[in-house]
């Protein structure tokens, strides 16, 4: 491995080879989501607790102090929104290595979706994305989206899309987290892997205890946004999260450092 790709991926995974993802890019196919209409308000307080940001360039450049952020992962796919929710997987490459160069990015990501229509297109997306990233010495970041098929959140349907990122190049795989068979997606996959949160779990303590249990099962942290950002107490949650990943907090001790953080009693 080549100095620059060990230098970006040492920014984004920490000594203790675990890693803090915090993910702002919603809109470029949802649009203004709830908490993030104003996407630097909304990361600003969050951003000393976070190992790296994953945004797009046009947040980046218009929301982001370049003399104070962190780490980024640049999202460099997308072409379909919501109002055409059959289509979420047609998927194209939307920026160029050449503008992650200028924006400094740490890595790039971008989504595939196996078991779609359009896998064969999305999957062809990432190997051209990994050709042209390693001449430049650029970590790919694969995200395994399902789109709107929550079934393919099954142990069996990751371990295929996680094994698949990886053989055609991700240097680290965002995938979700299921509690039946997760160390098996884990197992197969030879990059490390960073768990999603998807929709907003209903309690503080049920996303604890998803993150605790996928860290012991093997992903090295997590790629979390909605479950930070949309809480009622975004600096409490990511505090709570980052004690279970950078600290091996239990789910008891998170989320009583969550309820101290949201009362005051720990600054």
């Amino acid at each position: 491995m080549d100095w620059g790709m060990k230098n970006r991926l040492a920014q984004l995974i920490q000594n203790d080879g675990r890693a803090l993802f915090l993910p702002i890019d919603h809109g470029y196919f949802q649009g203004p989501t709830r908490k993030l209409e104003e996407p630097g308000k909304t990361v600003k307080p969050l951003l000393p607790y976070a190992d790296a940001i994953m945004l797009t360039r046009g947040i980046l450049r218009s929301s982001i102090d370049p003399e104070n952020t962190k780490p980024i992962i640049l999202r460099v796919s997308g072409g379909t929104s919501m109002a055409r929710k059959e289509e979420l997987s047609h998927e194209g490459i939307t920026t160029s290595v050449e503008e992650a160069i200028r924006l400094n990015a740490s890595a790039v990501s971008l989504s595939i979706f196996v078991g779609s229509e359009h896998e064969h297109e999305s999957l062809l997306n990432l190997s051209n994305l990994v050709n042209e990233c390693e001449e430049y010495g650029i970590p790919a970041m694969a995200v395994t989206a399902v789109g709107v098929e929550l079934e393919k959140r099954e142990a069996r349907h990751l371990a295929l899309a996680c094994r698949i990122a990886a053989e055609l190049g991700a240097r680290v795989v965002k995938t979700y987290y299921c509690k039946e068979g997760f160390e098996k997606v884990v197992r197969g996959c030879p990059v490390p892997v960073v768990m999603a949160g998807g929709p907003k779990v209903e309690s503080e303590l049920g996303v604890f205890e998803f993150v605790h249990d996928g860290i012991q099962k093997g992903a090295i942290g997590v790629n979390l946004g909605r479950n930070i950002w949309q809480s009622d107490y975004p600096v409490a949650m990511i505090r709570a999260i980052r004690s279970i990943i950078h600290e091996n907090a239990t789910p008891k001790e998170a989320h009583e450092l969550f309820n101290e953080v949201k009362s005051g009693k720990k600054k």
